[in-house]
């Protein structure tokens, strides 16, 4: 049977375009598991539609010797609902943004100065890296294992745009060894010494 003209034409024509314009997050209100609830629009100005926090260098003197400027929702209201945010990644010499994942979001990476060595691992364990110069993006796929390396003698600053006003992370080192999962059951499930796992636990903050 043939479906009637007009529903065919209704069928190709539907868009999931917005309802209203924008919807500026409240960060007053608690954020549920859609995001945060919308400003009320009479309280709307256009400073919550401009960041000026990704003009200076992260500071780089932790651990990794990265820092990730963030211009999500939560610190960037205007990019609440839209799909979309941004970020500055600073990278010191030797420094490395460890395996991590955004669940909620895929990534395009610019190289703007330095170097930085990037890569992901595909579902099927396919390694997919490549040393990128300025001027380089490189895309990660949402949900999968990815790092960066400064692997030149300068700073390396990137800049990074998400598909989503909350793309999520979930940093490796931090997932097996920043909690209190027993120190036997993280030995049994990656087949690491007991030892260098608790040396590891020491240094993420894990207990167990």
């Amino acid at each position: 049977m043939m479906l009637p003209l007009f529903f065919i034409f209704c069928l190709f024509s539907s868009s999931h375009a917005a309802v209203q314009d924008f919807c500026v997050a409240d960060l007053t209100a608690p954020q549920g598991p859609a995001g945060y609830s919308c400003k009320d629009p009479s309280k709307v100005t256009v400073n919550d539609f401009v960041f000026s926090g990704l003009g200076n260098p992260g500071n780089t003197s932790n651990l990794f010797k990265a820092a990730l400027t963030p211009a999500f929702a939560a610190q960037f209201p205007g990019v609440n609902g839209l799909g979309i945010s941004f970020g500055r990644l600073d990278v010191a010499p030797g420094g490395v943004v460890p395996f991590h994942t955004h669940p909620g979001a895929s990534e395009i990476l610019f190289v703007a100065e330095g170097t930085i060595l990037a890569g992901f691992v595909s579902s099927a364990n396919t390694v997919y890296f490549k040393s990128l110069k300025m001027g380089d993006i490189m895309v990660f796929p949402q949900g999968l294992l990815h790092f960066e390396i400064n692997t030149g003698g300068t700073v390396a600053i990137g800049f990074v745009s998400f598909s989503s006003s909350n793309p999520g992370l979930q940093i490796l080192d931090y997932a097996l060894f920043g909690n209190n999962l027993p120190t036997e059951l993280v030995a049994a499930t990656t087949f690491l010494d007991t030892a260098q796992i608790k040396k590891l636990k020491g240094v993420f903050g894990g207990t167990g």
